[in-house]
């Protein structure tokens, strides 16, 4: 992507969280140069994967395959002492889709807080680690249960909400018509290094074309020392 895109990406996602009220903590704001000057919290906030994220799976084609993700807390996987939580606030479009996917540590929770409504397709994942495409999947939305045939998708309007538990695969997008979604997500701690299990796409993150200067940087960006 170009940076100009993922620029156009942040603030249209500020804009959106700023429409329902819902406030970003105050380094969401931070320029390259304000985070060079606090090198402790950009320490903290890129060793627990904190801050903007911006994907287009390394596809090229963001409106087709894309998500903008804010990661306002979280632990460290497998590490002592760290908190076992972790929250995200995301923009899903229309149609655009976050791939096949699933994770063998984190059970997560996702929740439309606003906009649009979202689709989500779930399948269950065979013990030799295929798509299982016969079996019925069983998932709570808001404690409810629903039995849906292999494949079989829930739609939730804003204010409602899915538990994935682990291994349970899925992959969401926007329904057309409805508007971009904003979409939360509370979850055990969240590994975006080693616990995403993909099946048909290229890579997680983004390869970026510099063309211009970034507005915030992401926290795989953020200073390390």
């Amino acid at each position: 992507m170009l940076r100009s895109e993922i620029n156009a990406c942040i603030e249209h996602a500020k804009e959106l969280y700023a429409s329902i009220a819902f406030k970003l903590p105050e380094w969401a704001h931070y320029s390259p140069a304000q985070w060079e000057a606090e090198p402790d919290l950009a320490k903290w906030c890129r060793n627990h994967q904190m801050g903007w994220d911006v994907t287009d799976y390394g596809e090229g084609n963001f409106e087709k395959r894309g998500l903008i993700l804010f990661c306002l807390r979280n632990g460290i996987l497998r590490q002592p002492g760290e908190v076992p939580y972790a929250e995200k606030i995301m923009i899903v479009g229309e149609n655009q889709e976050c791939p096949w996917h699933y994770h063998k540590v984190k059970m997560e929770d996702i929740i439309v807080r606003g906009g649009g409504n979202l689709v989500i397709e779930l399948c269950n994942l065979t013990e030799d680690g295929q798509m299982d495409r016969e079996n019925e999947v069983r998932v709570r939305t808001d404690g409810k249960l629903n039995i849906l045939p292999a494949g079989g998708k829930v739609v939730l309007e804003p204010g409602q909400s899915v538990t994935l538990p682990r291994t349970l695969i899925h992959r969401f997008y926007g329904e057309e018509g409805k508007g971009p979604v904003i979409v939360g997500e509370v979850s055990q701690v969240n590994d975006d290094l080693t616990d995403n299990y993909f099946f048909d796409c290229d890579a997680r993150f983004t390869k970026i074309e510099e063309d211009v200067a970034p507005i915030h940087p992401l926290w795989n960006e953020l200073p390390s020392s």
